[in-house]
């Protein structure tokens, strides 16, 4: 762990999981709740300085960007192995950590004049909270994080982080290489299990809590942050619904859709979860993406050919069985895939599932795996109210030659973001965010870092 600048070492350990053999191949430290004091001590100590001076902040965000770049191949082995990705998705996923670094050092924070006139000067500005709980998931450790840790440490808070204890590895040496270029205290990562969350989202040093995850989850953090009020960003679950419209040549999409529901094993919370079909188009398209889904090489992420990892951990793995399971017994069919692959590690097939509806847990809950349920269609009109009747509202897409068309429909999707013929084009200069139970706030671009920023109104009277 890092805490106040130096390594540290836990009284405790746990064991981390190769998702590619079910084994433990590493250990993390398990953070006690003294360590703890002491790393929220720390931020609360180098708050102080670290608040004053905005150009010194972005200076050393540029030095993290760099940090980062000139770390991959030493980083991407360790992501592999505890995340399950393929090698080249692990060096996708820290250049573009690097990049978001790169990004947020240059987004200004705004002071706006609300009035001047012969009486007062009105000036609405930006302040830091104080001291940042970060709490991160497991399928994309190191890019979430530093969601979270560039936007904060440019508005002028620091960070206490915490990675999930499926994936702390590479999140841990991330902490210790930055400590390279920031002052101590400034970021602080610790790690441990569920216990160590509540004791962040509880603990009274901390003013604003950033957490990525499920929506259950979500709403524990909401709840133990109401008695202090700490100020909080949730970015939650999603189901997202992808609409195919009538208009199109399934051949033309299937390996598109594909992607935007199976990148990192169908482990993205704002991947394709079920895909809305015109019933006329409906065989074509299950045979084009079926195509597609067997064709796909899933194994190891160190082997060279791999196009898709296993799913991270146990308790996620039984959960797509036991949905596809589900689904078989209610009767949908299996067009490709549907069992694990061999007796070792957590290996699923690429699976898609058609003659499926709504009611079917498959399509009503989130799966975060590789599975694709193929939901047929009578009318637009339908789609979209089916599409939109769930609590979820992360994001979604709509296929279409007609863009005009395409993009109406897509606005009236119930969600943060909606794309037009693409999925998954996240972009560190754009707001991502979720409706209704899919989250509360945003992150990136400038809208994400004044979410670590509360107003403060200066105003001045004149003579």
């Amino acid at each position: 762990m890092t805490i106040a600048g130096e390594a540290i070492v836990g009284s405790e350990q746990f064991g981390v999981i190769n998702p590619a053999t079910g084994e433990v191949f590493d250990y993390a430290p398990e953070c006690s709740p003294a360590q703890l004091d002491v790393a929220m001590a720390a931020a609360e100590g180098a708050f102080e300085s670290w608040r004053l001076d905005e150009s010194v902040r972005r200076t050393a965000l540029l030095s993290c960007s760099t940090v980062i770049k000139n770390a991959v191949d030493q980083l991407a082995p360790i992501l592999t192995r505890e995340q399950g990705k393929p090698l080249s998705r692990a060096v996708v996923e820290l250049k573009g950590a690097a990049k978001w670094f790169d990004y947020t050092a240059r987004l200004e924070i705004p002071r706006e004049v609300a009035l001047d006139n012969d009486h007062v000067h009105v000036e609405v500005r930006r302040r830091p909270y104080g001291v940042v709980a970060a709490i991160t998931p497991w399928n994309y450790p190191v890019s979430l994080a530093v969601w979270k840790i560039a936007p904060a440490l440019l508005a002028g808070n620091t960070v206490v982080l915490k990675p999930s204890p499926f994936t702390p590895l590479t999140t841990l040496k991330v902490g210790q290489l930055l400590q390279e270029v920031l002052p101590p205290g400034v970021l602080n990562i610790v790690s441990g299990g569920d216990d160590l969350g509540a004791w962040m989202t509880k603990h009274p040093s901390v003013r604003k809590i950033s957490f990525t995850g499920s929506v259950a989850t979500g709403k524990r953090v909401a709840a133990a942050a109401a008695p202090d009020l700490k100020r909080v960003t949730l970015e939650l679950g999603g189901n997202d619904p992808a609409i195919v419209l009538p208009d199109v040549d399934p051949a033309s999409v299937a390996k598109h859709v594909f992607w935007g529901a199976l990148e990192n094993c169908g482990q993205v919370c704002s991947a394709i979860k079920r895909v809305y079909v015109p019933m006329e188009k409906y065989e074509a398209f299950l045979e084009a993406i079926g195509d597609v889904a067997s064709n796909v090489r899933i194994g190891d992420g160190f082997d060279d050919a791999t196009q898709i990892g296993p799913v991270n951990n146990a308790p996620q793995f039984q959960r797509i069985i036991e949905l596809v399971d589900d689904a078989r017994r209610q009767g949908a069919r299996i067009v490709v895939g549907g069992s694990r692959v061999g007796n070792r590690g957590y290996f699923y097939q690429p699976t898609v599932v058609g003659d499926i509806s709504d009611g079917t847990r498959l399509v009503d809950e989130e799966q975060f795996g590789p599975v694709i349920p193929i939901v047929p269609y009578d009318s637009v009109e339908n789609a979209l109210e089916r599409a939109n009747a769930t609590h979820f509202g992360l994001s979604g897409s709509v296929w279409s030659s007609d863009v005009k068309r395409a993009t109406k429909v897509a606005e009236q999707l119930e969600c943060g973001t909606a794309w037009v013929n693409q999925h998954l084009n996240v972009l560190p200069h754009a707001p991502f965010g979720g409706a209704k139970w899919s989250g509360i706030g945003v992150e990136n671009g400038p809208w994400g870092l004044l979410g670590f920023t509360e107003i403060q109104t200066v105003n001045v009277a004149k003579g």
